[in-house]
């Protein structure tokens, strides 16, 4: 009886020790984390502009092509390296890009791209983080597809990189179907 007494915290231990390593070799991609609006109408929002003048009102700016919704803020350093890439993705014509500047500063958002450069159509500020939250923004970068029927098709989690820029524009082709 006593041998049970001491084997058994050593064979739970045992396992318990497998479970971590299990998950410490596994192979897991936050940007594979699934977003509840994939397949699902973008959500609707108004919010201040960066650039102009005027009231943000996303249902105005999308659902007649496909857009590229991108959060972005100055402070981080991963925007930073992803925007060469956004700017790329500007250049298509039949692309609309729409930016999300997310908890900043309004200044340092605008010197940041005449320094940068604009890619963006049009800029929404999320001063609060409010649209983030109803967007299911973890973290930014985040980019989302939108299709012409404002559905949502897929979204990125971290920088677009080189790596995957052209997967992601696979992507974006697909949502133009």
């Amino acid at each position: 009886m006593q041998k049970y007494f001491l084997t058994t915290p050593l064979i739970v231990f045992f396992c318990i020790v497998l479970v971590f390593l299990y998950f410490l070799i596994i192979q897991r991609d936050p940007a594979e984390i699934p977003s509840v609006l994939i397949n699902k109408k973008a959500p609707a929002f108004q919010a201040e502009s960066l650039l102009k003048d005027e009231i943000f009102i996303f249902q105005e700016k999308s659902g007649q092509e496909i857009t590229v919704v991108n959060f972005f803020a100055t402070w981080c350093v991963p925007c930073k390296l992803e925007h060469p890439f956004i700017n790329k993705l500007s250049k298509d014509k039949g692309i609309k890009i729409i930016g999300i500047n997310y908890k900043d500063d309004r200044k340092k958002a605008i010197k940041w791209l005449e320094k940068l450069g604009n890619p963006y159509h049009s800029i929404a500020i999320d001063k609060n983080g409010n649209i983030g939250i109803n967007w299911g923004v973890r973290g930014i970068p985040e980019t989302f597809i939108v299709n012409s029927h404002n559905i949502v098709s897929y979204r990125q989690t971290g920088p677009i990189t080189n790596e995957i820029y052209e997967e992601f524009y696979q992507k974006v082709l697909e949502g133009k179907k």
